[in-house]
């Protein structure tokens, strides 16, 4: 893979080009003060002050670990507690929240490569759905896949020169709360032919889907030899599409092949070789029933939050509230 691939996959480079086939998305190019927010991990995690009355997020992200920088020391100075002050970004804010207006209220946001699907969990809707700067940041700082692409996008490169992009973006896409997971699929592109469709959502059984799989695949191979194949210039990629209920195909992104792109119901070995051998055709996979679903590649959560072996956070809570509860029943 070469840096110049990877470079392709940005979406700010390759949107304008899909605008007409993809979702509707406005781009930012990033202030260099905002990217090095992202990247600060030693000071507590303040979100942005905000100049909008419209936001209701604090401005501090409290952590129980750093209660000591909410402690007045004995002999100090200071009477008030001791904070940093949150950063602000005015034009960037501005700039944001007209683009949220004029794309009907509600978007989720990805930078050059990647969204921040990990910490959808913190959102207070449990997804990627934002209607305020401080939303969109309080994702983006919390996420641990964006680290990707502010430090590690060109490190499976075979002629790496870049540590990392010139220039950061943010992409606010519109949101649609009527997509169906199970609709958006992941092609594979090898030597410029499609060589391999895989359901993106791995995690669940859609009868539905696989009642119109020869519907799906017809419709995609179209996409892909009159929008896609032309018009992009690397030889091995993927990209993503969602397909409506009436057959309509929407492109939602291009990955390069290989490194750091899941490969799905595939693995890439098997994509390699079926891609070398001549008169192979098309292969189409889709969970085909119960049995064939697939654990989750990324956790939603912490792992604290869902790790209940003994000595962990929960084993503890549900040790005191069965000692309440006996307690109380003895009472």
């Amino acid at each position: 893979m070469k840096e110049e691939e990877v470079n392709r996959c940005q979406i700010q480079e390759w949107y304008p080009k899909f605008r007409s086939v993809s979702i509707r998305t406005i781009i930012h190019e990033l202030p260099e003060s905002f990217v090095q927010y992202l990247l600060d991990d030693e000071g507590p995690f303040l979100l942005p002050l905000s100049i909008s009355n419209d936001d209701a997020l604090p401005n501090r992200i409290h952590n129980p670990e750093e209660e000591e920088d909410f402690v007045v020391q004995e002999g100090s100075e200071d009477e008030a507690e001791q904070t940093s002050p949150p950063p602000s970004f005015e034009e960037l804010e501005l700039k944001i929240k007209e683009s949220i207006e004029s794309l009907g209220g509600g978007v989720f946001p990805k930078l050059n490569w990647s969204a921040p699907k990990d910490s959808s969990w913190i959102s207070s809707t449990g997804t990627l759905k934002c209607t305020s700067f401080s939303e969109i940041a309080l994702l983006l700082r919390s996420s641990d896949s964006l680290v990707h692409d502010l430090c590690h996008a060109y490190d499976s490169c075979s002629d790496k020169t870049l540590s990392r992009p010139s220039s950061f973006f943010l992409a606010l896409r519109k949101w649609y709360p009527s997509l169906r997971p199970e609709r958006e699929f992941r092609c594979f592109v090898r030597k410029q032919i499609l060589v391999g469709i895989s359901q993106r959502e791995v995690t669940g059984f859609y009868p539905t889907i696989l009642e119109d799989k020869n519907h799906l695949e017809t419709v995609i191979q179209d996409f892909f030899r009159d929008k896609v194949n032309l018009n992009f210039e690397s030889e091995n990629y993927t990209f993503d599409v969602y397909v409506t209920t009436s057959g309509t195909v929407k492109l939602l992104d291009f990955n390069p092949w290989g490194a750091f792109t899941l490969p799905l119901l595939f693995d890439w070995e098997e994509l390699e070789q079926t891609a070398d051998e001549e008169g192979n055709e098309l292969d189409f996979r889709i969970v085909e029933s119960p049995c064939g679903v697939r654990p989750g590649l990324k956790t939603a959560v912490p792992y604290d939050y869902i790790d209940t072996s003994q000595g962990s956070g929960w084993d503890q809570f549900l040790r005191n509230a069965d000692e309440e509860r006996q307690r109380q029943a003895g009472a």
